[in-house]
């Protein structure tokens, strides 16, 4: 009979939450199965089994936060040598070349970090929501629906019936814009109902794992760098068009294009100009990186994450567009690993997602920059002495003024608009 130890799942950390078991008693166990999930205060790791055997007893419940190091899981069988060897691996910490920190002797997981993984056939996922469609609009008919495997894939996630959705393509295909607009369309039928509430006049949630690092960061952030942030509205009807050829592109056809991209390639052009803000203050100094690992500000469901493009300024602009999709995806499946939110130089915060129009956001721990997007609407715009409906939208952002300056904050600010404004300089 052997005692399985919680390890430290490679992030110096001394305690974890269990979140999910994946076993149960009577299970027979072999070496490398996933045992449960943990969620320690930066990510939701797997814990594989170092061992063979039947699982005689779970000795924690699922929500209860235990120290590295409490027995956990009970197995009786299998040699017991290997097991006390496996343990004493799994106790044992090291980095991987890439400078993720793995468990020694479970190996790297998922290989590229930014890989998206694929949602074990062992865990309970819930049942997709249907989309509600109006009254007005005819159901579709019952012939097989055409579609690319990626906007399967993408409908799957986002929980929509292909079968209910009318294609837009040439060939009467379901395209991925039909499926986005889709659930955006699901989205706002659900959001009409007022929802009660329940469970007495008050209701108490305990502060911790994600969100009580998210806390306890944005305290740090606020009153350590002072905080100063700009805007400017921007004609962005032009970077609207862009989009929409982007997308029809064959070379762009399995990727998601948005504005987002844009504004990403465009901060990478603006901090070649400004490399100022592409750095970190340490108080004794300023670093100033000669690359850019670009954090992109997350809502997921266990709270705000900013994983981060690692060397975004070698990518082409499919590159950075796949790798945006994968590093929103896999956050979004909250599989987001500590080694993809670490070292980040940079940050895009996409506020315009939410219908907002600006903000000010607090910077990233170890950044001297934060960037907003603003939502992208039709405008009256002077055009030539004329009023034009045009797309505009507001670009702002936040900056360490220890750092940097208030004529490098407007210069850089101004270079990310006029990339919006005009995307062909970044043909220059």
């Amino acid at each position: 009979m052997q005692e399985f130890r919680l390890p430290d799942p490679g992030e110096g950390l001394t305690e974890a939450e269990i979140v999910t078991w994946r076993v149960k008693p009577g299970d027979t166990v072999h070496v490398n199965d996933v045992l449960l999930e943990v969620e320690t205060a930066k990510s939701l790791v797997e814990l594989p089994s170092p061992f063979e055997g039947t699982v005689e007893a779970l000795l924690v419940e699922e929500g209860q936060t235990v120290e590295v190091g409490s027995p956990i899981i009970r197995v009786s069988g299998g040699d017991a040598d290997a097991v006390e060897t496996a343990q004493d691996t799994a106790d044992t910490v090291e980095k991987d070349e890439d400078g993720g920190a793995v468990l020694v002797g479970y190996g790297v997981r998922g290989g590229a970090e930014t890989r998206r993984r694929k949602p074990s056939t062992v865990r309970d996922v819930p049942a997709p929501t249907q989309p509600v469609r109006p009254a007005s609009v005819p159901a579709a008919s019952a012939s097989p629906v055409i579609a690319k495997p990626p906007t399967r894939k993408l409908a799957k996630d986002l929980g929509v019936d292909l079968a209910a959705v009318i294609g837009s393509g040439l060939a009467g295909e379901v395209t991925r814009d039909d499926v986005v607009q889709a659930a955006k369309q699901a989205s706002v039928f659900r959001n009409l109902e007022t929802p009660s509430w329940a469970g007495g006049r008050e209701e108490r949630i305990p502060v911790k794992g994600v969100r009580k690092v998210i806390a306890q960061g944005m305290v740090d952030s606020a009153f350590t760098a002072p905080h100063v942030s700009v805007f400017t509205d921007v004609d962005a009807s032009r970077t609207m068009e862009f989009v929409k050829r982007l997308k029809a592109s064959s070379e762009f056809a399995d990727v998601k294009v948005s504005p987002l991209l844009i504004m990403a390639k465009a901060i990478l052009w603006a901090i070649r100009r400004s490399p100022q803000v592409n750095s970190t203050f340490t108080g004794d100094e300023l670093v100033v990186h000669h690359y850019v690992n670009l954090g992109i500000a997350a809502a997921t469901p266990r709270g705000l994450l900013v994983p981060n493009v690692k060397d975004a300024q070698d990518m082409s602009l499919l590159e950075l567009a796949t790798a945006l999709q994968e590093l929103t995806a896999t956050a979004r499946e909250g599989r987001t690993q500590p080694a993809d939110m670490q070292h980040g130089t940079i940050t895009i915060t996409n506020i315009g997602v939410f219908g907002m129009d600006s903000g000010t956001p607090i910077l990233n721990a170890g950044e001297t920059g934060i960037i907003a997007l603003g939502t992208i609407r039709q405008k009256p715009w002077v055009v030539d002495g004329e009023v034009r409906p045009r797309w505009v939208t507001t670009v702002g952002g936040s900056f360490d003024h220890r750092a940097i300056d208030g004529d490098v904050i407007s210069r850089f600010v101004a270079d990310v608009a006029s990339i919006l404004e005009e995307p062909a300089l970044l043909l220059d």
